[in-house]
């Protein structure tokens, strides 16, 4: 377990006026397979009907969000009292971490850094357990089990994880949390793709939320239902104090009036909810098996709607082959700043079936050379 540095510069999927600057391609001209957002943008119904609502600025929100949370807790099925909502995951990553203030944090990686800036900017010891390469970035379950010292505080899951794509089943978290509960260490899981798992229902940690006191689960609008800018998040935890210490240091209102219409409308889509899974579904496995094929990559399983590839010639680097997508309009992920990855690995999201056979072919043009 060691703390490699990731500070180095890179291109993040939100930095399009950046890459603008750089390459002299207006941000509305590039497709963005790096910000993970679903390509279908948002639904039918939403657009629909969420012009509609526009007076509802004309008011302050309900300070409890109360019918956004009984939506929620329909959509999830989970109790209701026990759903907080945020201004997207992010803000509710901070909540959590800074009401927790763990003394020692565990986080598997490689993963999202603003769990390990969020640990340390609350004054945490905090380290990364390795998801080993070798081992195809699957977790080992005995050897986390072993590494969790009874000083640790919290420990952070992404699931499915972000950049490797894959996912623990539930009942391996089942026990991660047991033991957790045990040492009086809490575990936070973000599950900012599970929507997007063909096997969901054996990976959520819904179940275990409200089992376990000692774990919540993240969850946001920004990638399944292509909203970043409505910044709507929630999670679901059962411990009653932990809630009430966040909700004291939530800014209030912190969700406007427009994002609670939003998202009570979301989640109750349920045709725009299987249109996105039908496609991620059939892309992912076409994709996967048409860079399979190639020798010189490497293709890691997804649960996600990106996959995690793996250049295996020194030729070409994931910086050299975002360049050459940047170049025709396509903006894909340079891997190496996440920890224990290097610049042969690069992440690409699933896009619509025409944009993601451009993208491949840049690929195989590039290893072609």
């Amino acid at each position: 377990m060691n703390n490699p540095d990731t500070s180095s510069e890179h291109f993040h999927g939100s930095d399009l006026q950046k890459v603008e600057a750089k390459y002299h391609i207006k941000a509305s001209d590039i497709i963005s397979f790096s910000a993970n957002v679903n390509p279908l943008g948002l639904s039918d119904k939403l657009k629909a009907e969420l012009s509609s609502h526009l007076d509802c600025l004309t008011a302050y929100p309900d300070r409890e969000y109360t019918a956004l949370r009984n939506v929620i807790a329909d959509y999830c099925g989970c109790n209701a009292d026990h759903v907080v909502v945020g201004n997207g995951s992010s803000e509710l990553i901070s909540l959590f971490i800074r009401a927790l203030a763990p003394k020692k944090s565990l986080i598997l990686g490689p993963t999202y850094s603003e769990y390990m800036n969020e640990a340390k900017g609350a004054g945490s010891e905090a380290s990364y357990f390795e998801l080993k390469e070798s081992e195809g970035f699957v977790l080992d379950e005995a050897a986390l089990i072993s590494a969790l010292a009874d000083d640790t505080s919290l420990l952070v899951i992404c699931n499915p994880n972000n950049p490797t794509g894959g996912a623990i089943r539930r009942s391996v978290l089942d026990r991660i949390a047991d033991h957790c509960r045990s040492i009086g260490c809490f575990v936070l899981i973000d599950e900012t793709y599970v929507e997007f798992a063909s096997d969901m229902d054996d990976i959520t940690a819904v179940p275990l939320a409200e089992k376990y006191t000692n774990l919540a689960l993240l969850r946001g609008v920004s990638k399944f239902y292509s909203s970043p800018g409505l910044r709507l998040g929630y999670a679901l935890c059962s411990d009653t104090g932990l809630r009430q210490r966040i909700s004291m240091q939530q800014v209030p209102w912190s969700i406007n009036s427009l994002a609670e219409v939003a998202g009570r409308l979301m989640f109750t889509d349920t045709a725009f909810q299987q249109q996105t899974r039908d496609l991620i579904f059939s892309e992912r496995k076409r994709l996967t098996k048409r860079l399979s094929e190639n020798p010189l990559l490497k293709v890691y399983p997804s649960d996600s709607n990106f996959i995690l590839v793996k250049l295996l010639t020194s030729d070409v680097t994931a910086a050299s082959l975002f360049d050459a997508a940047m170049r025709l309009g396509m903006m894909i992920r340079d891997c190496s700043t996440f920890c224990f990855l290097d610049e042969s690995f690069f992440r690409f999201c699933i896009m619509d079936p025409s944009d993601n056979d451009r993208l491949m072919e840049c690929i195989e043009k590039c290893l072609s050379k």
